[in-house]
């Protein structure tokens, strides 16, 4: 066996044990990744979605089945105009290989957030992946123009539009864009960062956390074992005593 799938098999077992299944990824690090080689920030994205690629491969490959990551906050369109282009042309491009790629990856798309504020033409490529990969077992959720507070927001307009006058957690939780899915086991954040950063208020109650110095588009398998391996060793009481 080579060290890579001795490695895999680590995690694997990892997985297994602790009821792994369900990681959550801020993204984090890209334009400091670039800026701390001389690149312009747009660099940084590129580097950092060609390894978004790999990490959601690598998770499937360990058996971790839903990703859900961070890929562009409704705080993001304040970026540079530049910046923000090349992260939308990225995301074009990605939608694209992932539409070529289903027979192969066998994935399902699920993007979280409000899709009228794209470019009408990336919108549609955006729903009609997941129309596409629908059936499909594995789960990837991207946020995508998304934010916490505003998912909220929508979701009590939601139940109130329904002729809700009163809620319950049962029915917020189907009403949020997470309804399809779990809430994530365990939270990774790159780049050093200690906080949410609008992600996942509602779903993160009973996360477990892990965060690392590691910029994004040098994440790699020995970070995700160490998240993994940080989640195993923990005992999750969610309010109770254990």
């Amino acid at each position: 066996m080579t060290d890579k799938s001795i490695q895999y098999d680590r995690i694997r077992h990892m997985v297994s044990e602790s009821g792994l299944s369900h990681i959550a990824f801020i993204m984090d690090g890209n334009g400091r990744w670039a800026t701390g080689r001389g690149l312009p920030r747009e660099a940084g994205h590129k580097s950092g979605a060609e390894n978004f690629k790999k990490v959601v491969r690598m998770c499937g490959d360990v058996g971790i089945d839903t990703v859900t990551v961070y890929a562009f906050s409704t705080e993001n369109w304040k970026r540079p105009l530049a910046e923000v282009n090349a992260i939308m042309r990225l995301l074009d491009s990605f939608v694209r290989d992932a539409e070529r790629e289903n027979e192969e990856n066998k994935i399902r798309f699920v993007f979280l957030g409000d899709k009228s504020a794209l470019a009408p033409e990336l919108s549609r490529k955006c729903t009609d992946l997941e129309n596409l990969t629908a059936n499909n077992r594995r789960l990837l959720n991207i946020a995508l123009n998304y934010g916490g507070r505003a998912e909220l927001v929508q979701a009590f307009d939601k139940l109130i539009a329904a002729g809700k006058t009163s809620a319950t957690e049962e029915d917020i939780s189907g009403a949020i864009y997470t309804a399809h899915c779990g809430d994530p086991d365990l939270i990774v954040r790159t780049a050093g960062e200690y906080r949410l950063s609008n992600f996942l208020l509602w779903q993160s109650a009973y996360s477990e956390f892990f965060f690392t110095d590691t910029l994004w588009p040098d994440y790699s398998a020995d970070d995700l074992e160490a998240a993994v391996k940080s989640f195993a060793g923990r005992r999750r009481r969610y309010g109770a005593v254990l």
